[in-house]
């Protein structure tokens, strides 16, 4: 049973499944508290450690993980969810997660209402309207 509350979110993640390995290119399914889950071509054995990496946010998000499970997944090969090891990266994920959050929101300002945001309008914004949406930490 699913510990903590997921964000759905679309990210691009890179992630290494073996030390020295050039890191694979994927996109988040959703991001939580205790990890993430994302689609890849390979089955992956839970208990795996890995490293995961998101470039998109400033400073980029670099954290170990633990393949969580895998299951077949109809689209896409396989969907994997992976556990962060340390708990401060836990918390920093869940800061991504956020980040995420408002740029997404940037983005869609600009199609529906043709309006461009700054990053910290953006933000403030989106504190505004959907800060209080965003669940709580444990």
């Amino acid at each position: 049973m699913r510990q903590f509350i997921r964000h759905a979110i679309d990210v691009p993640v890179r992630v290494g499944f073996t030390p020295g390995e050039t890191p694979g290119a994927y996109h988040t399914h959703d991001i939580g508290e205790g990890g993430l889950a994302f689609r890849c071509s390979c089955a992956v054995p839970a208990g795996r450690d890995i490293d995961v990496c998101i470039d998109s946010v400033d400073p980029p998000f670099r954290a170990q993980a633990q393949v969580a499970w895998c299951r077949p997944h109809v689209v896409s090969g396989y969907e994997l969810g992976v556990r962060f090891l340390d708990a401060e990266d836990a918390f920093r994920a869940r800061m991504v997660a956020q980040v995420c959050a408002i740029e997404d929101y940037r983005r869609s300002v600009r199609r529906t209402e043709g309006r461009e945001l700054g990053a910290e309008e953006a933000a403030a914004e989106w504190i505004e309207r959907h800060a209080a949406d965003f669940p709580p930490m444990h």
